[in-house]
């Protein structure tokens, strides 16, 4: 999902036309319309074969890898689907448009978005563009297009550079396998039948708060690893040699639906014989493309893009660039907590200290002065991090944040103490479980609250309308209020305590502010 890109135009000389990715006779996406066989008034899905073609040629347009844009078309919508049953685009909670999930913004047609499919590609590959001639971002062995793994960071970037898509997981100094672009670069392997080399980055490359929104500080620019990087499949002319990159069936016809006419054995090489052929089945999910080859028999057939590689192939390492000085490693200030280990009886250096404190800091909690030392017999504040938190005590904090002179001036509408929480709650479309109506209905508002409902409560306010728990948890994971990668690993049915709730306001008010 693309958030808080700079609006992006991009303009292309077509003879004497000037032509900008906004306008409304856009060239370059009907002539692309039209060499797919695609009507692009249509508003439905094209089969996966034309999907293919429409992805393809415009990322060959735009000097993009095919690979590249394909992987993140899926990631990004799964199953390469723009349009809804209803012939809609599918639009995310967060408003991602369409199949390549763009977010309207200054400089985008957000209805064209919405009914033109190729120009929601468009717009998809000309960000990807923008993003590998970053010059903030690092380049990989002097940034070849050509070369796959050289847009690690152009992906990355599409997005966001953020804690959670960190090549190495700053606390155990693993590869992230979690990251967005790895993610992609693995529907490269499966899709695409291509392995990439992984790249051998170090933790001490990166500098970044795992607990914080801001960007990922890159303290290396300039990579130039040593490995046989791999070139694009799309590239192939006609006459020109290709080896095998492993033992591979030559098809009569391109799908493996055909008949054999032999095997290739690994490195043999053959001659191309023509332009590529997109999936004959229509209906089959690939995305790579097929090659008719030339034996040295003089027999012909079909080749999967996947199993090819330049006869000169592996990309090999620019020159070695002068050593720089190592950097100085970071200097980390160690927060000084002294006065919450004075006034909280429970206060630890853990996980939720920096976030607790910013809360109490804010107002948003506060402790319980109630609870007696049983060796002392005095009274203690604790802030009791571990306790659950409860529907209502969620409520209670949420609104300090975000509604505090509204739950100031709300009014109980019956005896039950926690009757103007739940009226604003109410007001705001949040769909709380608890109600004034029964005294069991009451009971609800002490139970702990799981971390489904959390989300679903505060996505419900942030939208003004209720959302599903799922929705809302899309919504976490797109924008950063949590760093699980997927629902599933979200553990919706888990119960909050005490500590998580201000981690996720501080996310939360962190991503409120950069829509500001």
């Amino acid at each position: 999902m693309k958030k808080l890109f700079k609006p992006l135009i991009g303009v292309i000389a077509i003879g004497a036309i000037t032509l900008s990715i906004n306008n409304d006779k856009n060239v370059i996406a009907n002539d692309i319309a039209d060499k797919c066989d695609y009507d692009a008034a249509s508003k439905v899905n094209p089969d996966y074969s034309t999907m293919n073609c429409l992805l393809t040629k415009t990322a060959l347009e735009f000097d993009v890898p095919p690979e590249i844009v394909k992987a993140v078309a899926e990631g990004e919508s799964g199953n390469w689907r723009h349009f809804d049953n209803n012939g809609k685009a599918i639009v995310t909670a967060d408003n991602g448009i369409g199949l390549m999930q763009i977010t309207n913004q200054a400089g985008y047609n957000e209805e064209r978005l919405k009914s033109d499919l190729v120009y929601n590609i468009e717009s998809g590959v000309k960000i990807l563009d923008k993003m590998f001639d970053r010059s903030d971002l690092p380049k990989i062995n002097n940034g070849d297009r050509e070369v796959l793994e050289s847009w690690y960071f152009a992906i990355m970037a599409y997005n966001g550079t953020k804690p959670v898509n960190s090549p190495i997981v700053q606390a155990t100094s693993e590869r992230n396998v979690k990251a967005y672009q790895e993610k992609i670069l693995g529907f490269i392997k499966t899709f695409e039948k291509i392995d990439l080399q992984e790249l051998p980055f170090k933790s001490e490359e990166f500098q970044y708060d795992s607990n914080s929104r801001d960007n990922i500080k890159f303290l290396e620019l300039d990579y130039n690893f040593d490995l046989p990087l791999t070139k694009s499949k799309y590239s192939f002319e006609k006459g020109q040699k290709v080896n095998a990159t492993t033992n591979v069936t030559v098809r009569s016809r391109p799908t493996t639906d055909s008949d054999s006419k032999g095997t290739l054995s690994k490195g043999e090489t053959v001659t191309i014989s023509g332009p590529f052929k997109y999936e004959e089945v229509a209906t089959k999910k690939n995305h790579f493309v097929w090659y008719p080859v030339k034996r040295s028999d003089g027999s012909e057939g079909y080749v999967a893009s996947s199993y090819l590689e330049y006869a000169d192939s592996i990309s090999t390492p620019g020159p070695t660039p002068l050593p720089k000085p190592t950097p100085p490693p970071p200097v980390i200030i160690k927060p000084d907590y002294s006065e919450y280990f004075k006034k909280f009886s429970d206060f630890r250096d853990l996980w939720w200290a920096e976030s607790m404190v910013w809360a109490i800091d804010k107002g948003y909690i506060q402790g319980d002065s109630t609870i007696r030392n049983e060796k002392t017999n005095k009274l203690e504040t604790h802030l009791l991090p571990n306790k659950q938190l409860t529907e209502a005590h969620f409520l209670t904090i949420f609104f300090r944040y975000a509604e505090n002179d509204a739950l100031a001036n709300a009014k109980s509408t019956s005896s039950w103490g926690k009757s103007k929480v739940y009226n604003l709650a109410k007001k705001y479309n949040m769909p709380v479980r608890a109600s004034e109506k029964t005294k069991a209905s009451r009971a609800l508002a002490e139970e702990g609250i799981r971390r489904g409902k959390l989300a679903q409560l505060m996505v419900s306010y942030y939208y003004g309308k209720a959302v599903s728990e799922d929705t809302a948890i899309q919504f976490f994971i797109k924008n950063g209020l949590t760093t699980q990668p997927s629902i599933k690993e979200f553990k919706a049915n888990d119960i909050l305590t005490r500590a998580h709730i201000s981690a996720f306001i501080q996310r939360y008010e962190s991503f409120v502010s950069k829509q500001k």
